[in-house]
């Protein structure tokens, strides 16, 4: 019996790990929330912000973009006539909808080989290390939320032909990217100390 309730509760506290923040449009709700024994994202955030220079709003806003923080997202498969489903357009997953390739290099240059995808702490430092990357190899600004997510979407030697330029959909999506770093850097000036404060009272 002991075996069987504790195999129940794990599979519900994986539930909860993997259910998306009720609140995606607020950081601080979304780190408020996500704020347990098994998970806290804002820890998860800051250690990559402190890891690779990268500011915590503008690896959410990348984040939110592509998968709106659902830990198994993967694209929509392609339908043959409209209706009978067929193949996914590519090999992306998790959190920051990551290639089976990008995650093995990602991976091999970090040493951390048990990473997840549908991870937090694994996506969000990957996000952070990507950004890290475009910002050395392509001289991109670390807060330039935009042209990094260009970069993120279109990959290094992409951005570098300027193969964004004539997507204008592309384009739009950065500037999204761009507002919601922003908004996100505002709200988040609001409750980072909260959030760095202590979990206990002090005696």
């Amino acid at each position: 019996m002991m075996r069987v309730l504790l195999v129940l509760l794990a599979v519900l506290m994986a539930g909860c790990a993997t259910r998306p923040p009720s609140n995606p449009e607020n950081i601080c709700a979304i780190f408020e929330e996500k704020d347990g024994w098994f998970e806290d994202w804002f820890e998860d955030a800051e250690a990559a912000e402190d890891h690779w220079k990268i500011p915590i709003p503008v690896m959410m806003a990348t984040m939110h973009q592509e998968s709106k923080f659902q830990a198994k997202a993967k694209p929509k498969r392609k339908r043959i006539l409209w209706i009978i489903p067929w193949k996914r357009p590519s090999s992306a997953y998790g959190y920051a909808q990551v290639l089976d390739e990008t995650w093995d290099v990602y991976r091999k240059d970090t040493g951390n080989g048990g990473a997840d995808r549908d991870e937090f702490d694994d996506a969000i430092d990957f996000v952070g290390w990507y950004h890290d990357r475009s910002a050395k190899k392509l001289g991109i600004g670390r807060s330039d939320a935009n042209r990094l997510y260009l970069a993120y979407h279109e990959g290094h030697g992409g951005y570098a032909r300027g193969t964004y330029q004539k997507k204008k959909w592309l384009l739009d999506v950065a500037k999204k990217v761009e507002v919601r770093s922003k908004t996100y850097g505002t709200q988040l000036a609001k409750c980072r100390d909260d959030l760095e404060g202590p979990w206990w009272w002090p005696f």
